[in-house]
Formats: structure tokens, C-alpha cells, sequence
């Protein structure tokens, strides 16, 4: 920008520069209408001329319609080129129109005297691009990816990749996005959000606090959202659009407005420098006229009634005092402003308003009258003496110095110098009150004499400066006295006197008047500011403080005038006229006389521009190319300015523009403009912009109510449009214009228009309808309940929208009303756009998949009409692939619940209805999601449990949600799967029923270990659905089918156990999956899910009794089959048997208890009680059969050694027979391979029971009912043969089974108490007795065999 110090070759090249580019463009030829031959029209160009400019003004490949080829249809040409005539004239009275705009906006920004910049509006963030969100979404897949260096554990992981589908990649986000209303702060938000639930439900770890966490996810969020850009080059490149939230400067926001309105540089500079804005005197005076041209404007409205049509004819008289008083109050605070404020340096500074309530009436000549005491003056002088010459007559080493001083203030002294060579340099300050100050210097050499008291004055020079002096040093002969030698002194010194703020010019002049300046005289004159609405015209003579006479100008008309006959002296006159009064003025040059006139012109306030008389002819002389010498800066660039044809915009009256229409329009650009800078602005403007707007309206008299009747305008068509708007904004303009409309006067306007009431009625029932469209299209008007706290707005602007006036509250019933109306079509619009959604995913899958996602009458249409063979609809849309797709729309229809809970519930803490309205539309959501349900669930086919995921799905997330538990659509649900329940419950009992049956009778009673290896494969449900057994679907009208599925290989690591039957193991598991696929429907009406759970565990409790009563059977069974002698060994079906009784009493008490009421509770553990009681009176019965098992081959060997009963034919035969054999052979001992026999089968029996059964309190009693029956058998065995000795056989082999039966029954952990029973003392008392009468009657002993406990037996034994 060229200020007006700019050179002028520099400022006319620039020119030459721009307006070259476009040499023929009828704009320019255009600029000024005022110069011959250059109307409207005449650049359009009739003839070969015209068509050439209009071909300058298009596009690069358009030329104009002559340098085309002729057209075959003449008429169609001539239409072209009339359209593009028109065109072209709209787009030059476009351009006319912003640069007439311009002006007026640069005149505010230049001298701001109403508004300020304001420090306390919200800043806001950058917004995100559709580029930076690809950019975003690309940053956090490589992070997922594992592409980047962030380390982060699982959960973290799990939150962005959460994150990542549902924020990121959301159309919803991308529609944001477009509207302008998503910045980087709204997506760390709602991330943050999104973390808070995941970390809280976190499991606590000691010394890592929660926020600790939170705080580390959130800096690597920041880590992946940045990627690899140093924020420190981040900030660096800030854009000029993004300093727009800053406080501007004076070019900051010039440029903002070149931008905003299409204003080309060297525009700007040609109305800078022509409308002198760097020139406060210049633009006070700008506004002074033009506040006494709008007092005029509201005179002329009250004399020719020419009023607004308002609301009530009682307001035209208020009307004159409403614009009366609005340009007194500007008066006000423009007489407020500081004079002293001058220069381009001055800052926006608080306006310091008068607490004057008295009107300022600047028509009154009797009031603020000045007197000579008012007009005080302050001057600042630099006196610096540099040099003398002509000191010839003193010695060169005489001392000589300088004395300065202003009259009437104090003397200063300079430093001492050597008359060789008289230089100082030495600056004096003075401060005086003189116009025409004396300032004197003298010039002194030191007395030599001893009685002289002071020093010889040499010489003097005395000076009146004034601010129009030169201020370079010159030099000036000095005074002598008659006897000096030195006649031919010379003194150089420069003398500046400033000239100060409230003083505009001065100057000598000739002057006459009527009541002042009576005489003819040259005097010196200067203008002075007293005021912002104060000048005065003050003649000064020579060390006077105070004029000496004085004109106050208030309504005084200044301008040029012919030389007037009879006055001598001066050669350029000017004059000042007021009613009854004319003073003439007369300079002796031409450019003073201009520069008089436009300081007189600016201080009178006059609404008339002198023009001088030769402006013209002396521009044409000169060519405009060599500035004039007479004519002052300024004009020499209002010249430029009219040469390029800014003159009609810089001189036009701004009294006389429709400044409401120039209003609405900057207003609506530099909203365009604001929402297309890098900021989320959401329709606020900028500081710098508000206070131009703000200074606009207030200088240009703009009413509020139009203002922001403008403003909602704009705003709601940016909102239509799809742009993201604030409603605290439009609440904010809404309001200001409700409280107009209704005569509360926001803004001390009483006076109310027809056309502001009938606009606002119209923006308000648009608003309404607006508000209404937002709250349907919620999720996706303020998606993730983004901009924050936006929906809270938006309803408490809809309530205000709906009230009938300012002070009556609208019944809350009846905004409920409307915005249940809202939320039921938000429920359509959002069900319907979630179908859309889903049936683009299923697009994706196969080519001939139709996708479900509708209401089933239109699923059947659209499916007939595409098809019209009914067997191909179903083979399209498969029963199973309806109920795919059914679940994936649950899944959607769920995570928008939830998205609804979690982003748009905080409204509630304003209105506590909405959460009641939020349910309620969550059940006309889930109404619509269940008429596809429905119609998915009718084509599947019977006795098919495929559908049970799709119920728990949905249960699940009802169930934990307060308001939609129990609610309608999860009645609908339950009452739609109850029969389903049912039904599968009785299927799966009649299954596991038969499969007991049928099983047991083919039952091997192998152990299950070794039959999964055979088992075939079962699938494992998925862990997020219900353990579901599968059925046969083709299951006949009687007893159904057994499941075809037998106990999976992972049973074993479920229960804990092993090598139990197959039938149980499968029956066992069955029933906890049933159960456990029941519980996990977490059936929420209680009372049938305690039946579900009561039904369960009796059946439960009959299918554990049936299994126990024919493995108790099928254990006899087997033990009846079994050898009796010592070659019996327990088979590994008696161990499964026992495993069998084993799970069976661990699963009763899983399967078949019940946490129930009191009085149920006490019934039902009876009931349980008998299950246990059966079990192990079956165990006892198990325990008995198989120790009978035992005690019968016990006897079996007893039976043996009967044989050798003493007195018997077989005894003395079998003595006999081995002595005489033993002369001959080595004969075994005898009795030896029977006892042997019967230990080893103890052993076996023993370790097989211990290693196969697994329950140890079984193998115990076993053990002591076993040893004790044994031990009895013996005693009773023994006790029979009371009256006979044993024989030598029969008491070795007891001996020895005895005991190693004891040894082996100690060592598998049989008490002491039970070891050493009476019985057994009988039986070793017997025992020992009969060894002692052997070893006496029998020659050769036991051969080592005894009762008594040595090792030497058992390591022969061994």
C-alpha cells in the first residue's frame, strides 16, 4: 500500500502497471461517467471497437462475438450479444457498487470513533479439509498398521481402531466436514469421549492412576493425528486468513476488505491517497458532514413526511428524534476523541464518552461560544547554533560562547569555543505559548579586565520562527554595535518550531470582515481545533499568548473566490460566508490558498467541496505527469483519482446512498468470506471483521433489527445449504430482532417498520422450519453431538422461535409436542439412512444378494419385480442369508442407540423432558427395525435356532439400558422368541431324553478319553453368541431326533474330570449347554425367566436320576458277568461306572441348584436333596456289590484251603503225595501260588481303583468296607475250625495273605482303627498260636513264614 508519502513515480507506475493489463476492458473506460463520451453503456462498444473490450474482460478462448464467425441465424447473434451486454453492465455496476462500498468501509477502518475490536469473543479453531481428513484417516491406518514408531499396548490399539470406524471413516464426519463445521478440537473431543468409558471400566493397578492413563492415550493420540509434522513448523506457516482471529491492524483489515469485496491494489491505493485516510484532520472533517448531511436528511424527511411505513403512525414522529438523536449521540462520540490524536500512529483506544445528557445542537450560535482564554496554543522550539563567522578583530585563543533564549522564558548558554574556531552544534528546547515567539541569540567573548563585571556582547540576531519555517540551518547577519570591528558577523543556526495537534494551519494572510479583522491588513493567522466540533480562525501578533482576534467557524461555508477590487495586497483570495456575515481572505500564492481552503473546508463541516478555479486547466497544462509546483500533495492525487475515475466515488455524498442495501451486502460477502477462511467459525465473524461492521452501522445510521434480520437471512441460507451455523448465533440475532419487533428497544429504537415485521415473521416461520429439520437430521446435523453443546442450543432456540412474544413462556407441553413430532420422523429418517447404509455393504458381498434392509412389503415388491419367478425370489433371498443381514442391521441399529446415549444425552441437564422424548424415539426407531425383524424371522424355516443370536444381540443391549428394559419393542422381542424358547427347551429334553436312552443301551463304558479321539469335529460357537446345541431341522412330529453332536475333546477342560462315560459325559454336557445357552438369553421378564430356569433344573435333576439308575443296573450287569477266582481283575467300565457316579454329584449341584425366594428355596433344596440321597445310596449299593465281588473270591480261595482240613481223605493224600515227592524234586512251597494269586489280585484291584476313580472319599469306604469284610471272611473261616489244628498249607497261605492284605490296605491309607479291628487281633491271635504248635510238631518249621513282621519276608516276597 502507497501511503501519501510515496514518491509519485513509484504510486504512477504501479497505475500504469494494473490499468495496462486490461487496456481495451470497458471498466476502465467506464470508472468515470462524467467524462465525455463514457456513459454506462459506452464501453460496451457499439461497432468493431466493442467487441474487442468486451472480449478483454472474459475468459482466456472466449472472444467476443465480432471475432467469431458470422452466425447463420442473425437474430440468435444479436440475443448473445445483448445477453452479454447485460451481462457485462451488471457486472460494471457490481463492480461500481463494491468500489463506492470500499470507500465508505476504508473511511471506517481509517477513523473508528464508535466501535472497538473486541477482546472477549470465543476463538476458534482450525477447521478440518476434506484433504486433512484423508490425511487424518491415512495417519491412523498406518498406525494400525503398525507402520509408525508409536509404541501402545492392546487397549490402546482397540480404542483407535474403534475410533477409526466409527468417527473417521463416517460419512456423517465427512458431511461435517464439507458443511465447514469439524476442527482438530472436535475430533480430539470426541475422541477423548470415546477413551473416558474404556478407561474407567479398566481393572485398577496399583501406582497408575486412570487420568495417568488417560493423559498417555491422549498424547499419543496428539502423536498420530500430527504424524511426522514438527508443531513448531505447524504454527510457522499460519496463514494471513488464520491471523483473522487475531486484533488487525489498520492494513490488516484494509486488505481483508480488498479481498472481501474484489478490490484490486492499485484501487485501493489510488482511493487511499485521494481520500486522504492517513489524514485525521482530513477524515474528522469526512464525518462532521457527514452527520450534518444525515440532521438535514432527517429535517428534509419531517418536512416532506416522506417516512418508512411503520407499525402504528404514532412512530414517524418518533422516527425524526430516533435519527436526531443517533447522529447526536455520534456527535457525542466524535467531540469525545481526543485532538491530539493525529498521525498513522494512533491506536484503537476506549472512547471516552461525555456524561453530558444535554443534546449537542450544533445550530445554536449562542452556545459554546469561544473566548480568547479557550484558544490556548503550546509550541515546542529547537534552537541549535552551529557556527559564526567573521570574528576577526579577537585574539584566536579568546573565549567566545552563545546565549538563546525564546522571549519571556529562560536563557540557555552554549559551550565555550576558541575564537579560532567558533563551532558548538548545542541544541536549546524551548516551550512556549507564543504563535509568533522572538527568539534571540547572542553572541559574547570573557572580559580580560580584572573590573569588568560582565562579558562583551559581540553581536545578536532576533528570529520569529513559525511552524511554517524552514527547518534546516541557515544564515543570519547578526547585530553589531556601532564600534565593533567585526562588522560582518555571520551566525548559522537552525530554528524548528513544532507545530502542535490542535493546530491545522497557519500562515500569513490578508483578511477583512464585517465583525472581525475590520481593516484590510496582513496578519498571521492560524486555525485552531479547539473541539471535535470547535475550529476557530485566530490573528496573533508577536509575543502574545492569546489572539487577538478570532472567528469561530461553526457554520461558517468557505470557498474560492475571484480577486476583490479595491483590496491591495494579496494575489489569491478565498472567503467565509455565513448568514449576515462574510470574511475575505487572501494569500499570496496559489498553493497556500488551496491548502487554506481544505484545512477551513475540513473544519467547517460544510457539505460543499471548494474546487479551485484552475484545477483543471493547469492539469491539462502539465500533461499530469510533472507535478505542480502551486498545488499542494493531496491534490495532486484526487487529480489521479479522477483521471482514473474514482472522483465520483471519493466526492459522493454518503447522505445520499441506501446504505441498508450497501449493508446487506458487504455483510453478505464477508460472511462468505469468513466461512471460507481456515477457521470453524460457524458463522461468527471475526473481531476485525464485527468492528468494521459494527463502526458501519453506527457511522451510516444502519437499524439494528435490519442488520440482523440481514445477518439470520444470510445464516439461514448458508444453513439450507448445508453449512455448519452456531445456533447461539442465530439465537443471538433472533433474539435482538424479537425484542425490536415487540418494542422492548434492544438497542434504544423504538420505531418499528412494517417491512422489519413482515420479514421477521418471515424469517421466523423459516427458522422454525429450519430448527424442526435439524432436530429430525440430529445425528447427522450435530454428529458425535458436535459443535458441542450445538442440539442444547438448538432447543432452547426452537422454544424461543415458538413463543408469541417476548415475555410469554410457550407451555412446555407444547414444545414437547413439536419435538416429539421432530423425533418421529428422526426416527424414519435415521432408520431409512441406516437401510441405505446397509444396503450398500451388502452390495459389496455377491452380485445376485439382495439386500433385506426395508419394510418387507417393499422387500417383496422390489423382489418381484426384479424377478418375476417366485422360485428364483427365494433363491435370491435366502431365508438364512434375511437373518444375516437382519443381525448386521441390529448390530447398526444398536450402535446408533448407543452413539444417541452417549452424544446427544447432555441435553437433558437443560430440558428434563428430552430424555423422556429420547426413548420414546428410541422405541419408534426400534418399531421400524421390528417390522423387518418380523419379517425376516416368518420365512425361516420351523425348529431352527439360528435365530437366537439375533435375540441376545438385541436383549443384551436392552436389557442394560434403564428406559428401553421391558419397554415395547422388547415386549414385542420376548413375545416373538418365548415360543421359540419353549419349543427348543422341549426339543432338547426329548433329545437328551432319547439319547440317555438309547445311549446306555449301546454304552461300552469306556472311558471318554479314549473315545473323543473317534468323535467328529464339532464346531465351536462363536464366543460372542450363545452356546446353541445344534438340532436336526427335519425333526419328525413324535419323539425327536437325537442332536447330532456328541461330548467335544475340550469337555474335559470344562468340567475337570475324565474317563467317564461317553452317554453321561454327553448328556452332562448337553444340559450345561442348554443351561448355560438359557442363562445367557438373560431372559428379562422375571417370572418366565425363573420358569426357563426351574424347567431347567428339573430336568436336569430326572436326567441325572435316570443315568444314575442305569449305571447302577449296568454295574450289577457287569459285576454278574465277571470271573470269581483270583484272575478277576476290576475292568475299566467298573472305574467308569464310579466316574459316572462322581460327575454325576458335582453336576447336580451346577445343574440342578437354584437360587430362588425363601419358601422355594426350602421345597427345592428337598427336592435336590433327593438327587444327592439317590446318588450315594446308589455309590453305597455300587460299593457293595463290588466288596461282595471280592469277599466271593476270597472264599473261593478259603474253599481251596478246606481242602486240607485236618481229619480229611484229601488232606492226608496231599501230605503224603508231597513228602514223597520232595525226596526227588524241589517242590514248591506249598499253598504258596494261591496266596500269591490272592495277592496279586489285591494289588491289581487295589492300583486300578486308585489310579481309575476319581473320587478319593469312594475309594476309602471302598477300601475299609473291603478290608473289613475281608478280615471277617477269615475270622469266620478260622472260627469254624475252632476245634482243629490247620494244617502246615492252610497256615502259610493265611499267614501270607493275611498279611500282605494288611500291608496293601495300610498303604492305601485304611486307618489304624480299621486295621487293627477285634477281627483282625482274633485272627492274629489264631494265626500265631497255630505257627507256634507247627514249629513244635512240625520238623522242619514254616521255612521263614510267620506272623511276626520282619523285612526278610517281604524282600523274599519281593
Amino acid at each position: 500500500m502507497l501511503d501519501p508519502s510515496s514518491s509519485e513515480e513509484e504510486s504512477e507506475e504501479l497505475v500504469e502497471e494494473e490499468s495496462g493489463k486490461e487496456p481495451l476492458a470497458p471498466a476502465a473506460a467506464r470508472l468515470s461517467p462524467s467524462r465525455p463520451g463514457e456513459g454506462p453503456g459506452g464501453g460496451g462498444g457499439g461497432g468493431a471497437g466493442g467487441g474487442g473490450s468486451a472480449g478483454g474482460l472474459q475468459p482466456g478462448g472466449r472472444g467476443s462475438s465480432a471475432a467469431r464467425p458470422a452466425s447463420p441465424s442473425p437474430s440468435v447473434a444479436s440475443e448473445k450479444e445483448k445477453d452479454e451486454l447485460e451481462r457485462l453492465q451488471r457486472e460494471e455496476e457490481e463492480r461500481k457498487k463494491k468500489l463506492q462500498l470500499y470507500v465508505f468501509v476504508m473511511r471506517c477502518i481509517a477513523y473508528p470513533f464508535n466501535a472497538k475490536q473486541p477482546t472477549d469473543m470465543a476463538r476458534r479453531q482450525q477447521k478440518i479439509s476434506k484433504q486433512q481428513l484423508q490425511t487424518i484417516k491415512d495417519r491412523f491406518q498406518a498406525f494400525l498398521n503398525g507402520e509408525t514408531q508409536i509404541v501402545a499396548d492392546e487397549a490402546f490399539i482397540n480404542a483407535v481402531q474403534s475410533y477409526y470406524e466409527v468417527f473417521l471413516k463416517s460419512d456423517r464426519v465427512a458431511r461435517m466436514v464439507q458443511s465447514g463445521g469439524c476442527s482438530a478440537n472436535d475430533s480430539r473431543e470426541v475422541f477423548k469421549k470415546h477413551i473416558e468409558k474404556r478407561v474407567r471400566s479398566l481393572p485398577e493397578i496399583d501406582g497408575l492412576s486412570k487420568e495417568t492413563v488417560l493423559s498417555s492415550w491422549m498424547a499419543k493420540f496428539d502423536a498420530i493425528y500430527r504424524g511426522e509434522e514438527d508443531p513448531r513448523k505447524q504454527q510457522a506457516r499460519m496463514t494471513a486468513s488464520a491471523a483473522s482471529e487475531l486484533i488487525l491492524s489498520k492494513e490488516q483489515l484494509y486488505e481483508m476488505f480488498q479481498n472481501i469485496l474484489g478490490i484490486k491494489k492499485f484501487e485501493h491505493q489510488l482511493l487511499y491517497n485521494a481520500c486522504q485516510l492517513d489524514n485525521p484532520d482530513e477524515q474528522a472533517a469526512q464525518i462532521r458532514r457527514e452527520l450534518d448531511g444525515r440532521l438535514q436528511m432527517a429535517e428534509q424527511i419531517a418536512k416532506e413526511r416522506k417516512f418508512p411505513k411503520f407499525v402504528s403512525k404514532e412512530m414517524e414522529n418518533m422516527y425524526i428524534e430516533e435519527l436526531k438523536s443517533s447522529v447526536n449521540l455520534l456527535m457525542a462520540n466524535l467531540e469525545s476523541m481526543p485532538v491530539s490524536k493525529g498521525g498513522s500512529e494512533f491506536k484503537l483506544q476506549k472512547l471516552k464518552r461525555s456524561h453530558n445528557t444535554s443534546i449537542i445542537d450544533m445550530g445554536e450560535e449562542n452556545e459554546n461560544q469561544l473566548s480568547k482564554s479557550d484558544v490556548v496554543l503550546s509550541f515546542s522550539l529547537e534552537v541549535v547554533i552551529m557556527e559564526v563567522q567573521g570574528l576577526k578583530s579577537l585574539a584566536p585563543n579568546r573565549i567566545v560562547y552563545c546565549t538563546m533564549e525564546v522571549e519571556g522564558g529562560e536563557k540557555l548558554q552554549t559551550d565555550q569555543a576558541e575564537a579560532s574556531k567558533p563551532t558548538w552544534g548545542t541544541q536549546g528546547d524551548f516551550t512556549t505559548t507564543h504563535a509568533l515567539p522572538a527568539v534571540k541569540v547572542k553572541l559574547f567573548t570573557e572580559s580580560t579586565g580584572v573590573l569588568a563585571l560582565e562579558d562583551k556582547e559581540l553581536g545578536r540576531v532576533v528570529l520569529h520562527p513559525t511552524p511554517n519555517s524552514p527547518k534546516q540551518s541557515e544564515w543570519h547577519k547578526m547585530t553589531v554595535s556601532k564600534n565593533c570591528p567585526d562588522q560582518d558577523l555571520k551566525i548559522k543556526l537552525a530554528v524548528r518550531m513544532d507545530k502542535p495537534q490542535n493546530m491545522k494551519h497557519s500562515g500569513y494572510l490578508w483578511a477583512i470582515g464585517k465583525n472581525v479583522w475590520k481593516r484590510w491588513k496582513k496578519r498571521f493567522f492560524v486555525l485552531v481545533q479547539v473541539s471535535q466540533y470547535t475550529f476557530a480562525m485566530c490573528s496573533y501578533r508577536e509575543k502574545k499568548a492569546e489572539p487577538q482576534e478570532l472567528l469561530q467557524l461553526d457554520g461558517y461555508t468557505v470557498d474560492y473566490t475571484d480577486p476583490q477590487p479595491g483590496l491591495d495586497g494579496g494575489r489569491t483570495f478565498f472567503n467565509a460566508v455565513k448568514e449576515g456575515d462574510t470574511v475575505i481572505f487572501a494569500s499570496d500564492d496559489e498553493q497556500d490558498r488551496i491548502l487554506w481552503v481544505q484545512a477551513m473546508y475540513r473544519a467547517t463541516g460544510q457539505s460543499h467541496k471548494p474546487v479551485p478555479p484552475t484545477q483543471v486547466q493547469k492539469l491539462n497544462a502539465k500533461g499530469g505527469n510533472v507535478p505542480q509546483i502551486d498545488a499542494p500533495i493531496s491534490q495532486f492525487y484526487a487529480d489521479r483519482a479522477q483521471k482514473h475515475g474514482m472522483d465520483e466515488f471519493i466526492s459522493s455524498n454518503p447522505c445520499n446512498f441506501d446504505h441498508a442495501s450497501l449493508f446487506e451486502m458487504v455483510q453478505r460477502l464477508t460472511l462468505d468470506h469468513r466461512l471460507n477462511d481456515s477457521y470453524s467459525c460457524l458463522g461468527w465473524f471475526s473481531p476485525g471483521q464485527v468492528f468494521v461492521l459494527d463502526e458501519y452501522c453506527a457511522r451510516n445510521g444502519v437499524r439494528g433489527c435490519h442488520r440482523h434480520l440481514c445477518y439470520l437471512r444470510d445464516l439461514l441460507e448458508r444453513a439450507e445449504n448445508g453449512a455448519m451455523i452456531d445456533p447461539t448465533l442465530l439465537h443471538y440475532s433472533f433474539a435482538f430482532c424479537a425484542s425490536h419487533v415487540h418494542g422492548n428497544r434492544p438497542d434504544g429504537i423504538g420505531t418499528v417498520t412494517v417491512d422489519e415485521k413482515e420479514r421477521f415473521e418471515e424469517i421466523k416461520e423459516r427458522l422454525r422450519v429450519l430448527l424442526e429439520n435439524q432436530i429430525t437430521h440430529f445425528r447427522y446435523c450435530f454428529p458425535f453431538g458436535r459443535p458441542e453443546g450445538a442440539l442444547k442450543a438448538t432447543l432452547s432456540l426452537l422454544e424461543r422461535v415458538l413463543m408469541k412474544d417476548i415475555v410469554t413462556p410457550v407451555p412446555q407441553e407444547e414444545v414437547k409436542t413439536v419435538i416429539r413430532k421432530c423425533l418421529e420422523q428422526a426416527a424414519l429418517v435415521n432408520y431409512t439412512r441406516l437401510s441405505e447404509y446397509a444396503k450398500i455393504e451388502g452390495k459389496k458381498r455377491e452380485m445376485y444378494e439382495h439386500p433385506v434392509f426395508c419394510l418387507a412389503s417393499q422387500v417383496m415388491d422390489l423382489t418381484i419385480q426384479n424377478q418375476k419367478d417366485a422360485e428364483n425370489v427365494g433363491r435370491l433371498v435366502t431365508p438364512a442369508k434375511k437373518l444375516e443381514d437382519t443381525i448386521r442391521l441390529a448390530e447398526l441399529v444398536i450402535e446408533v442407540l448407543q452413539q444417541n446415549e452417549e452424544h446427544h444425552a447432555e441435553v437433558s441437564s437443560a430440558f428434563a423432558w428430552w430424555s423422556d422424548l429420547m426413548v420414546e424415539h428410541a422405541e419408534t426407531f426400534l418399531s421400524l427395525f421390528a417390522v423387518d425383524m418380523d419379517a425376516a424371522l416368518e420365512v425361516q424355516p420351523p425348529d431352527t435356532w439360528d435365530s437366537f443370536p439375533l435375540f441376545q444381540l438385541i436383549n443384551d443391549s436392552l436389557r442394560s439400558d434403564y428406559n428401553l428394559c421391558n419397554g415395547k419393542f422388547h415386549k414385542h422381542l420376548q413375545d416373538l422368541f418365548a415360543p421359540l424358547v419353549v419349543r427348543y427347551v422341549d426339543l432338547m429334553e426329548s433329545s437328551i431324553a432319547q439319547s440317555i436312552h438309547r445311549g446306555f443301551e449301546r454304552e461300552s463304558w469306556e472311558p471318554v478319553k479314549s473315545l473323543t479321539s473317534n468323535l467328529p469335529n464339532v464346531n465351536l460357537p462363536n464366543v460372542n453368541l450363545p452356546k446353541v446345541p445344534n438340532l436336526p431341522v427335519n425333526i419328525p412330529l413324535g419323539i425327536p431326533q437325537m442332536p447330532s453332536f456328541s461330548a467335544p475333546s475340550w469337555m474335559a477342560a470344562i468340567y475337570d474330570s475324565d474317563n467317564g462315560s461317553g452317554t453321561s459325559e454327553d448328556m452332562f454336557w448337553k444340559l450345561d449347554a442348554l443351561q448355560t445357552f438359557i442363562r445367557d438369553l438373560h431372559w428379562p421378564e422375571e417370572e418366565f425367566g425363573k420358569h426357563l430356569e426351574q424347567r431347567l433344573k428339573l430336568m436336569a435333576s430326572d436326567m441325572i436320576e435316570s443315568c444314575v439308575k442305569r449305571t447302577r443296573i449296568a454295574f450289577e450287569v457287569k459285576l454278574q458277568k465277571t470271573s470269581r477266582s483270583t484272575d478277576f481283575r476290576v475292568p475299566q467300565s467298573i472305574c467308569t461306572m464310579f466316574n459316572v457316579m462322581v460327575d454325576a454329584k458335582a453336576q447336580s449341584t451346577k445343574l440342578c441348584s437354584m437360587e430362588m425366594g425363601q419358601e422355594f428355596a426350602k421345597e427345592w433344596h428337598q427336592y435336590h436333596s433327593k438327587i444327592d440321597e439317590l446318588i450315594e445310596e446308589t455309590v453305597k449299593e455300587m460299593i457293595t456289590l463290588l466288596v461282595a465281588k471280592f469277599v466271593t473270591i476270597l472264599e473261593g480261595v478259603l474253599a481251596k484251603l478246606s481242602r486240607y482240613d485236618e481229619g480229611t481223605l484229601f488232606s492226608s493224600f496231599l501230605s503224603f503225595t508231597v513228602k514223597a515227592a520232595s525226596k526227588y524234586v524241589d517242590v514248591p512251597k506249598p499253598g504258596m501260588d494261591v496266596a500269591d494269586a490272592y495277592v496279586t489280585f489285591v494289588r491289581h484291584s487295589q492300583d486300578v481303583l486308585r489310579d481309575k476313580v476319581n473320587e478319593e472319599m469312594y475309594i476309602e469306604r471302598l477300601f475299609d468296607q473291603w478290608y473289613t469284610s475281608s478280615m471277617s471272611v477269615v475270622c469266620t473261616w478260622l472260627t469254624d475250625r475252632m476245634d482243629l489244628q490247620l494244617h502246615i498249607y492252610q497256615l502259610k497261605t493265611l499267614i501270607r495273605i493275611v498279611k500282605k492284605t494288611y500291608r496293601d490296605f495300610r498303604l492305601q491309607g485304611v486307618l489304624d482303627s480299621t486295621l487293627n479291628s477285634k477281627t483282625y487281633e482274633t485272627i492274629r491271635n489264631r494265626l500265631t498260636v497255630e505257627e507256634a504248635t507247627a514249629s513244635v510238631s512240625e520238623g522242619g518249621g514254616l521255612q521263614g513264614i510267620t506272623m511276626k513282621d520282619s523285612d526278610e519276608e517281604d524282600e523274599e516276597d519281593d
